[in-house]
């Protein structure tokens, strides 16, 4: 797949600039779903993973909903249908089909959903090039390009649980080099001194509303790792019966272990002595030095503490960021995903796209190839569930 720079350019007239970027996002979206056979548009093996199709249609109701419905009066929606269909979790729209059933929407067929996407891609090129959208209509254009920027890095995990969970481990893309990545072997501790430190968003270009208002946090002295933890020294925690450990895990994290019968990261399997995991590239030997992925917050949590280390804040992770590298996998940090403070909710539909969800989930930084290219900033907060493993996630230990 062909990378992209960041969509949100910095100019005068946005507009002028903004239809080619959009078409690029656009095609980036449905290259990932080239390789994928028809059947595999429409599974849902558990309620965390869309099929590829949802993707693609509720990417595209965004925005038929919320810019061509603005700014076109006149505009015919493709199909009045797909608001009940394809409307993820805004309940100011109206009602829409719960997430647990999209696997159920086997019709309208694929065929229907690039047809759509077609329709409505080209009645936004031609109001951007036509109308005079005003900055507010410009601004969800842009939301509307990071949002599709997001579901492209969903589209990959929820690609690779659909074939990853298929008894033969189908390819798909050989070439695909997102699963192995590898980091340097020389791992220390940088040190970072006790004192007042900016957190948040600052600077030009994008940012969601989640990353505002910068602010000044105090931090103690404290060190982290100059690299995310690898399959190798994971394997080691594996081997010496981490999982069986009640001492390392949160009570909600071991009884998740418990009651799923967790032994390893998602994707990892043992056979006879030697490890193997499931990569978009197909099913191969662990290689000990790539960047390990696919682990929940409680099994983050839970190697940190057997190796006598804890994650690090949010606050903490960014503080440091200037002097790590970072971008091999999300990194979970030890933070809820809470408001920074001055946060306030935007008004209408627009306003849930994130405070809505700041209650029980964990934050996540830096991340991961995956994530489209300059999509990531220092400031971004992911968040997920704790339990949860199907994501690029890994760790880096602190102290």
């Amino acid at each position: 797949m062909k990378e992209i720079e960041n969509p949100i350019a910095e100019a005068p007239n946005i507009q002028n600039q903004i239809v080619d970027q959009f078409i690029a996002v656009r095609k980036r979206t449905e290259d990932i779903c080239q390789p994928l056979q028809k059947e595999d548009y429409v599974v849902q093996p558990i309620d965390d993973v869309s099929p590829p199709k949802w993707h693609l249609a509720h990417t595209t109701w965004f925005f038929e909903t919320f810019f061509l419905s603005e700014i076109l009066p006149e505009y015919q929606k493709f199909d009045p249908d797909f608001n009940y269909l394809f409307n993820s979790y805004y309940e100011s729209v109206g009602k829409r089909v719960l997430r647990t059933d999209r696997g159920n929407i086997t019709r309208p067929g694929v065929d229907k959903i690039y047809a759509y996407r077609k329709y409505v891609d080209e009645h936004i090129v031609k109001a951007l090039r036509e109308e005079t959208a005003s900055q507010q209509l410009l601004e969800i254009i842009q939301l509307g390009l990071q949002h599709e920027m997001q579901h492209q890095e969903l589209l990959l995990t929820d690609i690779k649980y659909i074939l990853g969970h298929n008894p033969i481990f189908p390819v798909y893309d050989a070439n695909c080099e997102i699963d192995r990545i590898p980091v340097n072997s020389n791992t220390d501790f940088i040190a970072v001194d006790q004192g007042i430190y900016e957190i948040g968003f600052h600077g030009s270009g994008f940012s969601f509303d989640n990353e505002w208002n910068r602010h000044k946090v105090y931090l103690h002295d404290f060190e982290i790792s100059s690299q995310p933890v690898t399959f190798g020294e994971y394997i080691d925690f594996v081997e010496d019966g981490g999982y069986k450990n009640f001492k390392f895990w949160h009570s909600d994290g071991w009884a998740w272990v418990n009651q799923n019968k967790i032994a390893a990261p998602m994707f990892m399997y043992e056979q006879n002595g030697t490890w193997f995991r499931y990569t978009l590239s197909g099913y191969k030997p662990i290689n000990p030095n790539d960047t390990l992925m696919h682990i929940s917050f409680y099994e983050a949590s839970a190697y940190a503490a057997w190796k006598d280390c804890r994650l690090p804040t949010e606050y903490e992770w960014e503080a440091a960021s200037d002097l790590f590298a970072w971008g091999n996998c999300w990194e979970w940090t030890n933070s809820a995903y809470l408001p920074y403070p001055g946060f306030k909710t935007a008004a209408g539909a627009i306003g849930e796209y994130n405070g809505k969800f700041m209650i029980n989930q964990m934050v996540l930084r830096g991340g991961s190839k995956a994530s489209f290219t300059g999509h990531s900033r220092n400031s971004y907060r992911n968040f997920f569930h704790p339990h949860l493993q199907w994501q690029y996630a890994g760790l880096r230990l602190a102290k």
